[in-house]
C-alpha cells in the first residue's frame, strides 16, 4: 500500500532546484514493514517519478522485483528497502540497528547546527547550543565574504569548548579555500563541508592544512572519486536510496581511510528514525546531522528522535520503532 503525505516546514528550504516550504513524499507498506519515500529537489528524482516507481514495486511480485523498479529513483528505492528491512526485524523481533550491524550502540551523538549571522550572533548560537548539550557544532558559511566567516568560526571556537564543523555548501572557489584553509586550521575545526562546487574535485587536491567532508559531491560523482579527495564523506541515506546502501558506503569509506557521517534530507520521522538506526550500527560513528526533526511543522508521528545532551537515543520496539496512524 501506498499513502503519500505532505507536511509543512518550519522555515523554508533552499535547494539547487530552488526554495521549498513543504516535504511531500510517500508510505510504502508492505508485508508488516513501513518505509518513507520523500524525494528532495536536487538530490533524488522528482516526486511524481517517485510515485510512479512506488506503483510499480507495490505490485511487483516479491521484494527483489520491488526493489528492482525502483532503480535510478533513488528516494523510491530508499521506501521499499526501509520496508524490507523493518519486514525483516519485525518478523525476528529485533531493532533496525541490530538488522544492519551486530553490536549496535544505544544513542547517536548528533551535532547542533548554526546558521548565517553575525561575528556576535554566531558566538551566541553555539554558546547557546553547548549550553543545550552539544558537544558539537556545525556552522554555516559561505553567504558572506570569506574573511567575516573566519571572524564568525573563530568567535565560534572562543564562545564554548565545543567540536566545530563549517559547511560552505560549496560556496567558494578552490582558491578561497587554499587562502584561508590554514587559518581554518589554527581555529581547529574537525572538518570543513563542501567549500567547492559539487561538479568539480579537482580543487580538493592540495588542501591539506583542513580535513574536508564532501556530501553535494557524492550526487555528481562515483563514491570512489570522492573518497580519493576526502577526509569525510556525509551520506544521506534517502539520496544514497536507502539506508542498506549507505551502510554499505560507509564501509567502503572506512576500507578507503574516510570517516562516515550520516544526515537527512529533512525527512519525516519514519526516514529520520530509520537513519538514527543506521549510525548506531556503525561502530564508533562520529557526530551525525540528525537532529532535524525542528526542520518540520507537521511530521508522521510523535517525534521518535528528541535530542537530549546532543544525543538521538535510538526508538525502543523491533523494526525502526515508529507506528503511523493508518489515518494520519
Amino acid at each position: 500500500m501506498i499513502r503519500p503525505f505532505s507536511l509543512d516546514l518550519s522555515r523554508p528550504l533552499s535547494t539547487a532546484s530552488g526554495t521549498i516550504d513543504a516535504r511531500t513524499g510517500f508510505l510504502f507498506d508492505r508485508e508488516g514493514g513501513l518505509g518513507e519515500s520523500t524525494p528532495l529537489p536536487g538530490w533524488t528524482e522528482p516526486h511524481g517519478a517517485c510515485g510512479e516507481a512506488l506503483r510499480e514495486a507495490a505490485d511487483a511480485a516479491d521484494w527483489d522485483a520491488a526493489l528492482a523498479a525502483c532503480e535510478g529513483t533513488p528516494a523510491a528505492r530508499h521506501g521499499v528497502s526501509l520496508a524490507r528491512l523493518d519486514a525483516s526485524a519485525r518478523r525476528t523481533d529485533r531493532s533496525l540497528a541490530r538488522e544492519l550491524g551486530d553490536d549496535p550502540a544505544d544513542a547517536v551523538p548528533v551535532n547542533a547546527t548554526v546558521g548565517d549571522g553575525s561575528v556576535e550572533a554566531t558566538g551566541d548560537a553555539v554558546a547557546d547550543a553547548a549550553d543545550a548539550g552539544f558537544e558539537t557544532v556545525k556552522v554555516k558559511v559561505g553567504a558572506r565574504p570569506v574573511e567575516e566567516d573566519v571572524a564568525r568560526l573563530r568567535a565560534a571556537s572562543e564562545a564554548a569548548d565545543v567540536t566545530l564543523r563549517a559547511d560552505a555548501n560549496g560556496a567558494w572557489s578552490a582558491k578561497q579555500t587554499r587562502r584561508i584553509a590554514d587559518d581554518l586550521a589554527e581555529i581547529d575545526l574537525e572538518y570543513l563541508e563542501q567549500p567547492i562546487s559539487a561538479s568539480t574535485l579537482d580543487g580538493y587536491r592540495g588542501i591539506d592544512a583542513v580535513d574536508v567532508a564532501l556530501d553535494e559531491a557524492l550526487v555528481h560523482h562515483d563514491l570512489d572519486a570522492v573518497l580519493d579527495v576526502a577526509d569525510y564523506v556525509v551520506l544521506k541515506p534517502m539520496a544514497l536510496g536507502g539506508v542498506d546502501r549507505a551502510r554499505e558506503a560507509a564501509v567502503r569509506a572506512r576500507d578507503a581511510g574516510v570517516e562516515p557521517v550520516f544526515t537527512t534530507t529533512i525527512d519525516a520521522a519514519v526516514a529520520r528514525a530509520a537513519a538514527v538506526h543506521l549510525a548506531a550500527s556503525v561502530p564508533d560513528v562520529p557526530t551525525c546531522g540528525l537532529a532535524t526533526a525542528d526542520r518540520l511543522a507537521d511530521d508522521l508521528a510523535a517525534d521518535p528522535t528528541p535530542v537530549a545532551d546532543g544525543h538521538i537515543r535510538v526508538p525502543d520496539g523491533p523494526g525502526h520503532g515508529v507506528e503511523v496512524e493508518r489515518d494520519a
